[in-house]
C-alpha cells in the first residue's frame, strides 16, 4: 500500500494498514536543527507532501522529490525576507515585524486600519496570474505520497493582517459593514485561488483559520455561523465538486463547531486535540470526520518525557484510532521540542 492510497483509504474509512504520517516542522526548528529533523523523516517516511517549498505556509513540508518546487507569481507588494529578525511586507502589503529568527513576526501597523484604505486596496491577484500550475501537476505524477495544495486560505486570518487583530473583533461586535466588504474582498480572492488549485491534480486542499482561544471560541459560535461558516461551505463545494479532498487547520478549542465543518463537507480536521476533551470528540464526531492529528505541543512534546508522549499517542489512538481509518499521525517539531519525543511518539504510533 503506497502513500497516497493509505491517506484515502484513513479519510473514507477503508481499513489504511497503519495510520498515515505527517511531521510539520516549524522554520525555526528547520533553520536550527536541520540535521535532527532530516533524521526524524529518514526514519519515518511522511505519507503526506506538498507541491512547494515557497510561498504561504509557516512550515517546512517534506523534501525528498528533488528540485520540484511550485512558486506563486511575484507580488508588486513583497519585499523583504520572511523568517529573518527585523521585518518584511507580505504579498497582501501587510508589514510583519520579526524579533525572532525562524518565526512569522507581528503586524502592528496594518494597511487597512484606517477604512477610507479599503476603496483603493487590491488583494495580490498576480500571484494567481503568474503562477506555474503546470509544474503542480508534475510533482503530483512523480509522487506516491498524497498531495495537499500549498496555498493558504485563511479569511478570517488574512483581515486580521490588513485590519489589525483588536480592531476585527471591534468591528464584528459592531456589525461593521466595511469589515463585511473587506470580508467578501478576502473571500473571493480565494475563491479564485482554490478554483485554479481545483484545476491541478492534487489531492486535496486546505484551508485554514485560527478559531480557538484556550477554553473557548473566538467569537459567540452564532456569529461565526452567520458571518463565517458561509465562506468554508463555498470552498468545501468547490473542492469536492473537483473530486478531491478537504482538509482544514483550527488551533484552540474549537468543539462548538466541529459539526459545522463536518456539515460544510470538511474531510479532515487539524485541530489542537488536548485543549478539548479528546474523547468526547471522538465519540461525538469518530467516523463522521479524520482526525489530521495532533499531540500536545504545549506541554508534552516540548517539556513532557519520552514515557510522557507515549501516554499520549497511545489516549489519541484508544479514542480515535480503531483501524478503520478516520486518523492521521500529525504532529509539529518545535524549536524546543526534544528529539527523543519526537521519535517516541511515532514508535508508540506503529505499536
Amino acid at each position: 500500500m503506497n502513500s497516497r492510497e493509505r491517506v484515502r483509504r484513513a479519510l473514507t474509512f477503508q481499513h489504511p494498514d497503519r495510520a498515515p504520517r505527517e511531521l510539520w516542522v516549524l522554520m525555526a526548528t528547520d533553520m536550527l536543527r536541520m540535521d535532527e529533523v532530516n533524521a526524524v523523516l529518514e526514519r519515518f517516511p511522511p505519507d503526506i507532501t506538498y507541491p512547494t517549498a515557497e510561498g504561504g505556509w509557516n512550515f517546512r513540508q517534506v523534501r525528498h522529490h528533488g528540485p520540484h518546487v511550485f512558486r506563486y507569481g511575484r507580488s508588486e507588494r513583497a519585499r523583504g525576507t520572511p523568517y529573518q529578525a527585523g521585518g518584511y511586507v507580505d504579498a497582501w502589503g501587510t508589514p510583519w515585524e520579526v524579533g525572532e529568527v525562524g518565526v512569522t513576526g507581528e503586524v502592528k501597523h496594518p494597511p487597512l486600519a484606517d477604512w477610507s484604505a479599503l476603496a483603493r486596496y487590491a488583494p495580490p491577484r498576480e500571484m494567481l496570474d503568474g503562477a506555474n500550475w503546470d509544474d503542480v501537476n508534475r510533482f503530483c505524477d512523480e509522487t506516491e505520497q498524497f498531495v495537499i495544495a500549498a496555498g493558504v486560505n485563511n479569511p478570517f486570518e488574512r483581515m486580521q493582517w490588513l485590519r489589525g487583530t483588536e480592531q476585527v473583533f471591534t468591528d464584528l461586535a459592531w456589525g461593521s459593514a466595511e469589515l463585511l466588504r473587506l470580508r467578501d474582498l478576502v473571500h473571493d480572492f480565494f475563491m479564485r485561488e482554490i478554483e485554479l488549485w481545483c484545476k491541478t491534480n492534487v489531492d486535496a486542499i486546505k484551508i485554514q483559520d485560527d478559531w480557538g482561544a484556550q477554553n473557548a471560541l473566538l467569537i459567540r459560535p452564532q456569529m461565526w455561523r452567520d458571518v463565517f461558516k458561509p465562506l468554508y461551505a463555498d470552498y468545501c463545494r468547490l473542492i469536492r465538486a473537483a473530486g478531491k479532498f478537504v482538509f482544514m487547520h483550527s488551533d484552540g478549542h474549537i468543539s462548538d463547531i466541529y459539526p459545522d465543518l463536518i456539515e460544510v463537507g470538511v474531510d479532515a480536521l487539524n485541530s489542537q486535540l488536548f485543549c478539548m476533551d479528546i474523547e468526547e470528540l471522538a465519540r461525538k464526531h469518530r467516523g463522521q470526520i479524520t482526525f489530521w492529528g495532533e499531540l500536545d505541543r504545549q506541554y508534552v512534546l516540548p517539556f513532557g518525557t519520552p514515557d510522557d508522549v507515549r501516554r499520549a499517542v497511545r489516549r489519541v489512538r484508544r479514542a480515535m484510532d480503531s483501524g478503520e481509518g478516520g486518523a492521521i499521525a500529525q504532529m509539529q517539531f518545535g524549536k524546543y521540542d526534544p528529539l527523543a519525543n519526537i521519535v517516541a511518539a511515532y514508535e508508540a504510533w506503529m505499536e
